[in-house]
């Protein structure tokens, strides 16, 4: 089976942690809860949405909630926006080599066509696993399994690249090594969270070494 990069989208090929935690930021507002960066980051990155507004909004329909959440999200996104730097270079490369490329990810799938969209990438993936389409999301890893056997590979043969803890212990659990990317979380956090390592961005030098590895079980 053939080496696969799988990815995380929000946070980790898009920096949109910063729209997403306005909008929050917002919704919470309108109901009388103020919160800030730190809860954010500790209470709700990398959850579903249902669960986030079922959990502090027990009286409220959250899924038409998360609903308007995300329409809120894709006006603030807008229509163009930069991937992660260096991520297309690194697309070239797994393309080149014959690699799988998956996107594994809780974000609906309007969101998923937005964001892609705006950073150009929308064609460059086999494979889009969207949680909402499975019984379980991250952090359970059912979704990195199921990119796994979409695209053909075997986790001890892939690298996951993820941005929250609920993501990166999907992955990891997954028996996929996964490198965080230091968007929202920092190197020992994401480590914490089951992460082999981390990195800035896509050029960042402790990149090397995990795709020569992928490059040499090539070979």
């Amino acid at each position: 089976m053939r080496p696969a990069l799988l990815f995380d989208l929000d946070g980790t090929m898009i920096l949109s942690d910063g729209l997403h935690a306005e909008v929050f930021t917002a919704m919470f507002a309108e109901r009388g809860m103020e919160i800030d960066e730190a809860f954010y980051t500790d209470r709700i990155q990398g959850r579903l949405n249902d669960d986030i507004f079922a959990e502090f909004f027990p009286g409220e329909d959250a899924a038409r909630m998360a609903d308007a959440k995300e329409a809120r999200f894709r006006d603030r996104l807008g229509g163009r926006a930069e991937p992660v730097a260096g991520l297309p270079d690194l697309l070239d490369r797994a393309r080149s080599a014959g690699w799988g490329l998956g996107v594994v990810t809780n974000a609906p799938r309007a969101n998923v066509e937005a964001m892609l969209g705006a950073i150009g990438l929308a064609d460059r993936f086999e494979v889009i696993v969207v949680a909402e389409d499975l019984p379980r999301g991250k952090p359970d890893p059912l979704p990195y399994l199921t990119g796994l056997e979409r695209l053909g590979a075997t986790a001890a043969r892939s690298l996951a690249f993820e941005d929250s803890r609920s993501g990166v212990a999907a992955a990891a659990a997954a028996g996929i090594a996964t490198l965080g990317m230091r968007s929202s979380l920092d190197h020992d956090a994401l480590v914490r969270a089951g992460a082999r390592g981390s990195i800035a961005d896509f050029t960042d030098p402790g990149l090397a070494p995990w795709l020569d590895r992928l490059s040499q079980e090539t070979t």
